[in-house]
């Protein structure tokens, strides 16, 4: 039996949910997000079909599906926007994600749309600068966040200034079953190494990114996958840890590039 979405924030107004056991069998375990606002409403990287059916039939219990507003994918993978055609089918939202992925949507989409549906999906994207901006969301102004190379070339994270999260995508995933906050940093490490040292490009670039979280007032920090970590200290210590981590480009030499036999 599926529970209902856990509930990060709620002010009455303005609601950040969480929905994190939608996917069975085979596929890695991955957390959806709807941010609420005075009626509108963006869903964080809805994902693709193991995620579709049951994301979309939990959604229809809190607004009419079709009432969707916008979508925003971090970057590019399956488990981010491959169940796009549906989506744009099935609700009015526009897609929010890096300029350097909006030409590649197309693939995602069939023809169908276009020729039985009048449905264009370039006219439906919404391409952010690599910079990053702001997006109006009913009555806040939600940061797209620069995060490139962690793990994607075109890669973008959100903050809510609202609620203080920041949704961080890749950043700070863990390889678990479930989205319980993290109690004891130290005892979770070893379920986000050996992923971050793979998936994150360079420690410069980890650098960066934890240089400008730092700036930001985070409460909570929640990833597209495994467990989120909540409370400034708690936070800390993650950027603490991956601002001293080598990973990527750190670890490569030359025999990693060699020609098998």
């Amino acid at each position: 039996m599926r529970r209902e979405p856990i509930v990060l924030f709620d002010n009455g107004t303005h609601q950040c949910l969480c929905f994190d056991n939608l996917v069975t069998g085979e596929g890695v375990q991955s957390n959806q997000f709807l941010i609420v606002d005075h009626g509108q409403y963006l869903l964080i990287d809805p994902g693709g079909d193991l995620t579709y059916t049951p994301l979309s039939l939990e959604l229809s219990k809190l607004f009419p599906l079709q009432e969707l507003d916008y979508i925003f994918a971090s970057h590019q993978d399956p488990d981010i926007i491959a169940a796009l055609d549906k989506w744009l089918l099935h609700t009015r939202a526009r897609v929010i994600c890096s300029k350097l992925w909006a030409r590649f949507l197309p693939h995602l989409t069939a023809n169908y749309l276009a020729v039985s549906h009048g449905i264009s999906t370039y006219d439906r994207v919404i391409p952010l600068p690599d910079r990053g901006q702001s997006v109006a969301l009913g009555r806040c102004q939600l940061k797209m966040l620069p995060a490139h190379f962690l793990h994607s070339v075109g890669n973008f994270q959100l903050y809510d200034p609202v609620s203080k999260i920041l949704f961080s995508g890749d950043m700070g995933a863990s390889l678990v079953d479930d989205a319980s906050p993290v109690q004891d940093f130290a005892a979770h490490m070893p379920h986000m190494a050996a992923f971050h040292r793979r998936y994150m490009a360079s420690n410069k670039v980890g650098r960066l990114w934890a240089a400008m979280v730092r700036d930001l007032d985070v409460q909570m920090m929640v990833p597209q996958h495994g467990r989120p970590f909540v409370g400034k200290a708690m936070i800390d210590q993650f950027l603490d840890w991956i601002e001293g981590l080598e990973c990527g480009m750190d670890l490569l030499g030359p025999e990693d590039y060699r020609v098998p036999r």
